[in-house]
C-alpha cells in the first residue's frame, strides 16, 4: 500500500523543516506539511509557560501539561483524519516523550501506511543552528539531539550534520512506497 504519512522525528534545529520543504519538491503527488512548531504557534498565548500548557525552561528543557496533551491529541486526530480522507501528509515532530510519542502516533494512525524517519544531527552542529536561528531557547537543541530518539523505531534515518536537506529528502523519497 502506498505511503500516506511520513513522520520525521528529530531534535530542535536538526534540519527537519528543510527536509520537509525538499520532500514536497521531490516527491510525486502533492504532500501537505504539518509541524509541531505550527501546532505550538496555534496555541493560545496563555498556554505558554502555564502549568497545563507548554513551558520552555531556561536550561532548554520543554515541559508540557495536561491541557497541551489534550489539544495535541485532538490535532493528531485531525491530521490522521486528513490522511484517511486521501491527503498525503508529512509531519515534522519532536518526540519529547521518545518512544511513547511514537506509540501515540501509531495508535492514532492505526492502519494508515506510514514511513517513520529519524532525523539526526550532532548536538554541537544543532546548537550552532539554534543560535543562528535566534528563535529557540538556548540549550534545547543539545538536550534533544539524542533523547527524542530513545526507543523509537524508524524505517529510515538521515543525519544532517554533514548532509544537505535535499540529499536527505531524496534518500527518504526512495523509501516512499
Amino acid at each position: 500500500m502506498a505511503t500516506q504519512v511520513i513522520i520525521l522525528n528529530g531534535g530542535s534545529s536538526s534540519g527537519k523543516s528543510g527536509i520537509v520543504r525538499c520532500l514536497q519538491s521531490v516527491l510525486p503527488d502533492q504532500w501537505l506539511a504539518f509541524g509541531c512548531d505550527s501546532f505550538v504557534d496555534a496555541l493560545p498565548a496563555r498556554m505558554q509557560g502555564a502549568d497545563g500548557g507548554i513551558e520552555f525552561a531556561d536550561d532548554g528543557s520543554v515541559h508540557v501539561g495536561g491541557e497541551f496533551r489534550a489539544l495535541q491529541a485532538a490535532w493528531t486526530e485531525g491530521v490522521v483524519a486528513m490522511a484517511r480522507a486521501g491527503a498525503r501528509i508529512i509531519i515534522d515532530d519532536v518526540f519529547l516523550g521518545a518512544a511513547a510519542s511514537q506509540e501515540s502516533w501509531r495508535e492514532a494512525l492505526g492502519d494508515v501506511p506510514t514511513l517513520w524517519v529519524g532525523v539526526r544531527c550532532d548536538r554541537t552542529v544543532a546548537a550552532g543552528r539554534e543560535i543562528a536561528r535566534g528563535d529557540r531557547t538556548p540549550g534545547m537543541a543539545a538536550l534533544q539531539a539524542e533523547t527524542v530518539h530513545e526507543g523509537v523505531r524508524y524505517d529510515v534515518e538521515v543525519d544532517t550534520t554533514h548532509t544537505e536537506s535535499l540529499a536527505c529528502a531524496k534518500r527518504i523519497a526512495a523509501h516512499v512506497g
